[in-house]
C-alpha cells in the first residue's frame, strides 16, 4: 500500500521537468537558485512579489575516536553578560565563525554505552538503536535516512553518503561487526547505505556523468547551453552562474586528477581478486594526501546542496578504529586510532585539522548566495564523534557542534552544556527529533527519545 504522503512517480517526474538543468551527452547539470528563472520547480518569488523560501538541508560530518579531552583544548565558554565565546585551542579554526556555530556538550547515546568499545559505540550513533552482536547485523535506521524516506522524493537524489576511508570487514574483539565501525548512515536496521569514497565517482554521480564520453569534461558538454542561459538571466544571476560554473570547473579538474588512479585500482582489484577495501591507499586508488581528499568531498557536498541535487548528506571523514596517517601534522607519528590513545598535543592537532575541514565547509556554503542569504543560512551542519575520549573509550558524552541556522529555525552563536541536565534531558535522539522537526518531519519517537531537546 502506498504511503499517503508519498508522491507518485508521475508527480515527481512533473516536478523534475520544471527544474532547470543543463544537459549534454551523458551529463545532466543542475543549477543553483537563480532569481530570474523558475528553477527547483518554482519561481524565486510568489505572485505577490515575496521571495520563496529556499529549501532546508542537513548534513552530518563524522570524525571517529573522540578528542583530546584536555580542557584547554576541546572547550568553549560563553560570557553570561556579553555573550562572547572563548574557544579552546582545538576549536580555534572556528574563531571567525563563532556566530554561525553552536558548541554543544553533554549529550549521549544510551544504546551505545556499556556495550563494549568501538563498533558498539558507532553503528547506532545516528539511530540510537541497540546493536546486535555476531554475524547478523541489526540496529536501526539512521535519522538522515528517516528524513530521506520522507522528503527524499523532493530532490533528484534522496541523500548523499560520502566517506574518506574504505569500510572494513570482519569482527571486533567485542563480537560486534566492523560494519558498525565503518558506517554511520543506515537505510534499514540490517544494511548501511553504500558509501562513496572515491572523489571522481562522487563527482560523476553529482552530474550523472556516464556513457562513452565519461572521460570528457562535463562543462565542455554543456557549454553551449550555459552560454545561452547566461544571455537570458539577470545581471545578478549571470554573476552567480559564472561563479557556479567556475567552481564546478575547479572541482572537476581536481577530481579528474584522481580518476586514473581510481580506474587503475579497480582493474588491479578485478585481476587479483583482492577487494578494494582490503587494499591500502594509494594502492586502492584513494588519494594518498588525505587533505585533498577531504576538501574535494566537502566541495562535492557543497555543490550538491547548492544545486538542490539532495538536501541530506553524511560525510564520514574517518571511520572508527581509523588507520589514517597525518604526515603533514607536527608530531603526529601514529595512525588516527593509536594517536587517540595518547591524548597528547599531536592528537589535539589532529582534532584541530578536522575542525579546520568543518570550518572550510562552513565558509564554502557561506560563499554561495541564495535568495536573500546564503546556502549556509538554509543548512544545518552537524559535526560529531562517537566518543569523548579515545584514550578511555568514554562515550558518556559526545563532542558535537552545529553550524548554520536551517532557514532561520536554529539560533547560532551559543554554548550549550547538557552535562548536568539529567540523562532523560541529554539524549542525542532528542536532538535528532528537534532537527527532523525543522526539516518538516515530525515523529512521536525516535531511538530512545520521545521529547525534543530543550533549549536547542
Amino acid at each position: 500500500m502506498r504511503d499517503p504522503n508519498e508522491k507518485s512517480p508521475a508527480a515527481f517526474q512533473h516536478r523534475l521537468s520544471r527544474r532547470k538543468f543543463l544537459r549534454g551527452a551523458g551529463v545532466v547539470m543542475a543549477l543553483p537558485w537563480l532569481e530570474s528563472l523558475p528553477v527547483w520547480g518554482q519561481a524565486a518569488v510568489t505572485k505577490a512579489g515575496d521571495p520563496v523560501a529556499p529549501p532546508k538541508r542537513l548534513a552530518v560530518l563524522f570524525m571517529a575516536n573522540g578528542v583530546n579531552t584536555n580542557t584547554k583544548y576541546w572547550s568553549a565558554t560563553q560570557d553570561d553578560g556579553s555573550g562572547e565565546i572563548t574557544l579552546g585551542e582545538t576549536l580555534r579554526p572556528l574563531e571567525p565563525l563563532k556566530d554561525k556555530v553552536n558548541f554543544i556538550s553533554g549529550l549521549f547515546n544510551k544504546a551505545a554505552t556499556s556495550v563494549g568499545i568501538h563498533p558498539g559505540m558507532t553503528g547506532n550513533l545516528l539511530s540510537g538503536a541497540p546493536l546486535t552482536k555476531g554475524a547478523e547485523l541489526h540496529g536501526g535506521v539512521s535519522f538522515d535516512q528517516v528524513l530521506a524516506q520522507r522528503i527524499g522524493d523532493q530532490t533528484v537524489q534522496p541523500s548523499l553518503v560520502l566517506g574518506c576511508e574504505q569500510p572494513v570487514t570482519g569482527y571486533h574483539e567485542t563480537n560486534f561487526s566492523m560494519a558498525y565501525s565503518s558506517h554511520i548512515s543506515w537505510q534499514t536496521p540490517t544494511s548501511p547505505v553504500p558509501m562513496e569514497v572515491y572523489p571522481s565517482l562522487a563527482f560523476d554521480g553529482l552530474f550523472e556523468n556516464r556513457g562513452s564520453q565519461r572521460n570528457l569534461s562535463v562543462l565542455d558538454r554543456v557549454l553551449e547551453q550555459a552560454n545561452s542561459l547566461s544571455r537570458q538571466v539577470s545581471a545578478t544571476d549571470k554573476v552567480k552562474l559564472d561563479e557556479y560554473l567556475s567552481s564546478v570547473r575547479e572541482v572537476e579538474k581536481r577530481a579528474e586528477g584522481m580518476k586514473a588512479a581510481t580506474e587503475k585500482a579497480a582493474s588491479k582489484s578485478a585481476d587479483s581478486g583482492v577487494p578494494l577495501g582490503m587494499m591500502k591507499r594509494p594502492e586502492n586508488g584513494l588519494p594518498e594526501d588525505i587533505r585533498e581528499h577531504m576538501r574535494l568531498m566537502c566541495d562535492i557536498l557543497a555543490l550538491a546542496f547548492q544545486t538542490d541535487k539532495t538536501r541530506l548528506a553524511t560525510l564520514l571523514m574517518c571511520r572508527d578504529i581509523s588507520g589514517l596517517f597525518y604526515p603533514f601534522i607536527d608530531g603526529a607519528k601514529h595512525a588516527h586510532h593509536l594517536a587517540s590513545h595518547d591524548n597528547d598535543d599531536a592528537f589535539m592537532r589532529i582534532n584541530q585539522y578536522y575542525i579546520s575541514q568543518f570550518a572550510y565547509l562552513i565558509n564554502k556554503l557561506s560563499s554561495m548566495s541564495e535568495g536573500n542569504g546564503t546556502v549556509l543560512d538554509n543548512t544545518g551542519l552537524v559535526f560529531m564523534s562517537n566518543m569523548l575520549s579515545g584514550a578511555r573509550h568514554d562515550n558518556s558524552k559526545v563532542p558535537l557542534l552545529t553550524a548554520g541556522s536551517l532557514g532561520g529555525t536554529l539560533e547560532t552563536g551559543r554554548v550549550l552544556d547538557y552535562s548536568d541536565a539529567g540523562n532523560d534531558n541529554r539524549k542525542l535522539c532528542s536532538l535528532y527529533l528537534s532537527l527532523m522537526d525543522r526539516m518538516g518531519v515530525s515523529l512521536d519517537k525516535f531511538g530512545d527519545a520521545t521529547t525534543r531537546l530543550e533549549g536547542i
